[in-house]
């Protein structure tokens, strides 16, 4: 599943036209407004939509234009009656300022006198360690957060998102499943449409990582029916990378594609520089899936300077194992062999499907390049990982792929054994994965 990114965070661009606008509405120019530590061309690549400020420094720039550091950040005021230090903590953790969101969080913990400030601070902490890739650790803040909170996950929507998806990334997709389904069934009772298809979307991920696409097809077929009377943009194209997902994990490549264009086209108009680039990924490896290398690599060129802003470096590898393949697709069999054991040693801090069809796709460029031992390992580390999931196609793929070397190497026997394992996978699913 697609990492979660704070909760209302506005993006760069946002950020900038709010400081751009106090600042010409004060008359000031942008080396007017400038100090130590914050140049012009500093305030330039803000207002551009290129640098996000720390809170102190936006906190400055409020005081000397006269409006709040939460109205640049987020353009609101800061609400009335809740705690100075989570508001402080909620608002840096928003500009992706972990070192200050962190010692706020911990302070708040240290200093709460009632159950529902412990579960603020655990939950900051929570999505604090999922922004830094320790699952495990989040998943111990949520739960204690959850608790605290009085055990409803469908009363705090947030909390339940980060705690379903940092469940999701490691593999564990029963408890994952359980949360959002359990969001679904709330939201839709209480006629919230954007948190239901918020949630019915998610549950749509697990379901398709799990495997159970007809269970999935029927709970994102909803969520589009639901849908429609939405207007929101983040819901839509919730809904549209959902169905293309599951369309792309059945190998509907074609209207998988329908859908990527279609969250693509979405995303552009709430300048979400993450979906954005994610959106980029996914529709790259459609095209990639058809043949259209050069569409491919033009799209993951263009979306490199969004996901490099944003994204973790697992995410980061991930999307350089599309562009690996493009360049191998492309005929440029050097560069994407660099590039692959470049970024083979990331993938194994991967969620284990995701790391496993990334070894998946990498030991087929190793056996197109002539390097059958490196691609040996690679598909023996997919398979390591995968078979510890529901049955996938990217399972039958490395398989397949291994059993293509051991028969090359004059081993037909345990080619023909590789094989029948294949096989023993789409058995266990019950249809055919391709």
């Amino acid at each position: 599943m697609p990492r979660q990114k704070s909760t209302h965070v506005d993006s760069p661009e946002a950020v900038g036209r709010r400081l751009r606008a106090a600042r010409e509405r004060v008359g000031l120019s942008q080396r007017q407004l400038s100090f130590q530590g914050c140049s012009p061309a500093y305030i330039s690549r803000i207002e551009a939509g290129e640098r996000i400020p720390s809170l102190q420094l936006l906190r400055e720039l409020g005081r000397r234009l006269g409006v709040s550091e939460d109205f640049l950040a987020t353009g609101e005021e800061r609400p009335r009656g809740r705690s100075p230090l989570l508001v402080d903590a909620e608002l840096a953790l928003r500009l992706d300022d972990v070192e200050s969101a962190r010692p706020l969080y911990e302070r708040l913990l240290a200093e709460a006198t009632a159950d529902t400030e412990r579960a603020d601070a655990l939950e900051g902490l929570g999505r604090i360690a999922v922004r830094d890739g320790r699952e495990a650790e989040a998943i111990e803040l949520l739960e204690r957060a959850l608790e605290l909170a009085g055990g409803d996950p469908a009363a705090r929507p947030s909390l339940a998102e980060t705690l379903g998806r940092a469940y999701g990334t490691l593999g564990e997709l029963a408890p994952a499943i359980a949360i959002f389904h359990h969001c679904v069934e709330r939201f839709e009772g209480d006629g919230d449409p954007v948190r239901y298809v918020r949630f019915a979307c998610l549950l749509g991920y697990a379901l398709t990582d799990s495997g159970s696409f007809a269970e999935a097809e029927r709970v994102v077929a909803r969520a589009l029916e639901v849908g429609r009377e939405v207007e929101d943009p983040y819901t839509r194209a919730r809904l549209y990378w959902s169905r293309s997902r599951l369309l792309v994990e059945q190998g509907q490549a074609g209207q998988a594609q329908s859908y990527a264009l279609r969250a693509l086209e979405t995303l552009r108009a709430t300048e979400d520089t993450y979906a954005l680039a994610r959106a980029h990924q996914l529709l790259a490896g459609i095209y990639l899936d058809a043949g259209r290398a050069s569409e491919a690599a033009d799209l993951l060129r263009d979306g490199w300077p969004l996901i490099t802003a944003t994204a973790s470096p697992v995410e980061v590898a991930h999307y350089r194992v599309e562009e690996a393949r493009a360049l191998a697709a492309l005929g440029r069999q050097e560069e994407a062999a660099a590039l692959a054991m470049e970024i083979t040693p990331r993938l194994g801090e991967a969620e284990p499907l995701e790391g496993g069809r990334a070894f998946v796709i990498l030991g087929g460029i190793f056996g197109d390049l002539g390097d059958p031992a490196r691609a040996r390992e690679l598909y023996e580390l997919a398979i390591e990982l995968l078979e510890a999931q529901p049955p996938t196609r990217h399972l039958v793929e490395a398989y397949k792929g291994l059993a293509q070397l051991l028969e090359a190497e004059g081993r037909p026997d345990e080619a023909l054994g590789t094989l029948k394992r294949a096989l023993g996978v789409q058995e266990r699913a019950g249809r055919a994965l391709t």
